[in-house]
């Protein structure tokens, strides 16, 4: 009888300790949000921005250390993964098929690789665009401390913004571009043996091919910014 009085008097006792101590555990719990936060902006601040579009994946430790930040992050390193596969695949092929094109000859000898390299930028702007809806969906329905807010806005205008407001207006450019470099050698093509090349020009028999021809070479040398902005982009900077 009078053990099961001490069972119950330690019982009553040892209650409220359990009761704190559960209340302890689970404040430890919630404190670990600071630390994730600050190793997160820390991560963002000294890695993430320093690595232009060449954004590294988070490994197991990182995922752990950063909590449910680690979401946040595959925002946007999925938008930098996705937009660098379409830029490989359509801009980058285009670049280096008009770089191909060195003398007047090789307007006519690179049109079918220009022509073939030039229709996947069509598909180009529409991943881009769906894409970005994507990861700004994402992004508005984010909840982050002020802190956190102002780093990761700036990540993301960089990695995400600014590259889509570069491409946006480039890509139908160099669309536009391209297509005047294989009209030119569709022009070269129809004049037949009429045409002569010799030290690095073209002779025409009449002063109107003559002048047919250099009007479409001014074209392409108005246009000359928007190759050299897509060079650029090619080699993954997206600076205006």
């Amino acid at each position: 009888m009078a053990v099961g009085i001490r069972s119950g008097v330690f019982s009553r006792w040892l209650a409220p300790f359990i009761a704190l101590l559960v209340v302890f555990q689970l404040t430890a719990c919630g404190d670990k949000e600071p630390e994730q936060r600050k190793a997160f902006i820390d991560y963002l601040q000294n890695t993430v921005m320093r690595s232009g579009q060449n954004l590294p994946s988070l490994s197991e430790d990182q995922k752990q250390r950063f909590g449910n930040y680690a979401n946040d992050y595959g925002i946007i390193l999925s938008f930098s993964r996705q937009m660098k596969g379409a830029v490989d695949g359509s801009l980058v092929p285009v670049v280096s098929a008009i770089g191909q094109v060195r003398t007047p000859q090789d307007y006519m000898t690179q049109r079918s690789a220009l022509q073939q390299a030039a229709s996947t930028l069509s598909m180009l702007n529409a991943q881009l665009r769906d894409s970005k809806v994507k990861a700004d969906t994402a992004m508005a329905a984010l909840k982050q401390p002020d802190d956190l807010k102002a780093v990761y806005g700036q990540v993301y205008n960089t990695v995400v913004t600014q590259p889509a407001n570069v491409l946006t207006p480039l890509v139908p450019a160099l669309q536009s571009f391209t297509q005047d470099i294989v009209s030119v050698g569709d022009y070269l093509q129809q004049q037949g043996t009429q045409v002569a090349f010799a030290n690095g020009g073209v002779q025409f028999p009449t002063q109107q091919q003559a002048t047919q021809y250099n009007t479409m070479m001014s074209n392409l040398v108005g246009k000359q910014q928007t190759l050299l902005q897509a060079q650029k982009v090619a080699q993954g900077d997206f600076s205006n």
